[in-house]
């Protein structure tokens, strides 16, 4: 997903973006406000059981800086 995507995403659910913000960090800030766990680009995300979660193929691919 591109970041533009990301950062709407982020105001749909009524994330406050930092100016300077990684990728990584704003789908993490993300998953904390949605009540998911925010695992996105964990060490162990190649096991990961949640095959529907919509970050799947940015954090299995490793776009997750």
């Amino acid at each position: 997903m591109k970041m533009q995507a990301v950062r709407q995403r982020a105001k749909d659910a009524e994330v406050s973006i930092p100016s300077r913000v990684s990728k990584g960090e704003l789908i993490r800030m993300i998953q904390r406000q949605e009540g998911n766990q925010d695992c996105f680009g964990a060490s162990w995300r190649h096991t990961c059981p949640w095959v529907e979660c919509c970050w799947r193929d940015d954090c299995l691919n490793g776009s997750h800086h």
